[in-house]
């Protein structure tokens, strides 16, 4: 197997502290070297081993590939008149999902490939080396069924979203779709999702129905998330930790019991700032979670409804400006803090024996994904050791 050596590392992140600076363990002057899939040496640049191939970054700095740890990327449409609406002052509400619904029932099973594909090609190019993403907008066994068969060629992290709103169809008997979902609908999801969810918060389902649903994914070997706190203070953070989810998506009502339990839990806050940004609502607490002592994460949220972003250096920009993290918190949240959220070893560090995903910037420090807003600083993407981008 042959050895691929990265040299003249201007700062290297590797998120683990006993290697480096600081918590992102961050070593100057650095070189890296991977075989295969893997990587198999990390250190000063001085030290490199002999490999088959080097490749000189020149001074830029590398850090590992960002971890989308909540993503909606199975649907057909867009929703840019409901956005435009927004910001002539429209509440956000979460029955706008049933226009998007509509849209991907009504699509082929290649077009919601070729929209998924397009926005794979978005998230590698931004750096996200791994990504999750749910069904929800099919909302019949047959369509949340082929948007996870769709999704599975192209990531492990699928995740079933039956239980993202009622639809139309059962608006006078939410029961019989929760019903639905915890059986006839989990029973052929199941196989094809490592995840299960549910939206518990106004226009969606309260903790009961949540609680069941999550307790019969479970049941079917699933591991829970859920879309927790994003409207208003509810009880979703609460069922959350209880259910020992990996993750409480959104969080941006929360209470100090939220927070206590948050962080006395293995349950991480996955924080989605785009979703914010896009619909003017109040960012989360971030500070108050990580000074408490949760574990953070920072995700996209890529959806066609409230934040239609495949950017994770945009994210990790607002979570430094308006969620007060350092760019030190902002960058540890959207890698190693991605991977706690999907509760996998082997990504969001760049350690010997985990994944070859690595990001090399045009830019000498992961400072500057924060320092310049909206510029394109990637200049190369490795993923399992594959190069998926060079910049020209």
């Amino acid at each position: 197997m042959s050895a691929t050596a990265l040299t003249n590392i201007g700062s290297l992140v590797t998120n683990d502290e006993t290697l480096g600076n600081g918590a992102l363990g961050i070593i100057e002057d650095a070189a890296l070297v991977f075989e295969g899939e893997l990587i198999s040496w990390v250190g000063p640049a001085a030290k490199v081993p002999a490999t088959d191939q080097q490749i000189d970054l020149a001074g830029r700095a590398v850090l590992p590939g960002f971890v989308d740890s909540h993503a909606h990327l199975m649907f057909a449409g867009d929703r840019s008149a409901e956005f435009a609406a927004r910001m002539a002052g429209g509440q956000y509400e979460a029955g706008g999902i049933r226009s998007t619904v509509a849209k991907t029932r009504g699509a082929s099973d290649g077009e919601l490939e070729s929209n998924l594909l397009r926005l794979v090609d978005e998230l590698h190019r931004s750096g996200i080396t791994t990504f999750e993403t749910k069904s929800g907008y099919g909302l019949t066994t047959v369509d949340e069924a082929r948007a996870l068969k769709i999704a599975n060629r192209l990531t492990p992290e699928t995740t079933f979203l039956g239980a993202h709103v009622v639809p139309a169809e059962f608006a006078d008997d939410p029961a019989g779709y929760v019903d639905l979902v915890t059986h006839e609908m989990l029973t052929a999801c199941a196989p094809h999702a490592r995840w299960i969810d549910v939206f518990c918060d106004r226009g969606a389902f309260d903790g009961d129905q949540a609680r069941a649903i999550l307790r019969a994914g479970i049941a079917q070997g699933l591991m829970a998330r859920v879309h927790a706190n994003q409207l208003q203070a509810g009880p979703g953070v609460a069922i959350a930790v209880e259910m020992d989810a990996a993750s409480a998506d959104h969080c941006t009502y929360l209470s100090d019991a939220d927070i206590k339990l948050l962080a006395g839990s293995n349950t991480v806050a996955t924080l989605l700032p785009g979703a914010e940004f896009s619909t003017r609502s109040p960012y989360p607490a971030a500070r108050r979670l990580l000074d408490a002592g949760a574990t953070v994460a920072i995700a996209t949220d890529c959806n066609p409804g409230s934040s239609y972003t495949t950017s994770m250096p945009f994210c990790i920009a607002i979570a430094v400006r308006e969620m007060h993290l350092t760019p030190d918190e902002a960058v540890w949240s959207a890698t190693m803090g991605g991977a706690r959220a999907l509760r996998r070893t082997d990504i969001g560090r760049l350690t010997v024996g985990a994944r070859a995903d690595i990001l090399a910037l045009n830019a000498p420090s992961h400072l500057h994904l924060a320092y310049r807003p909206g510029v394109d600083l990637t200049h190369q993407v490795w993923i399992g050791g594959r190069a998926h981008r060079v910049a020209s």
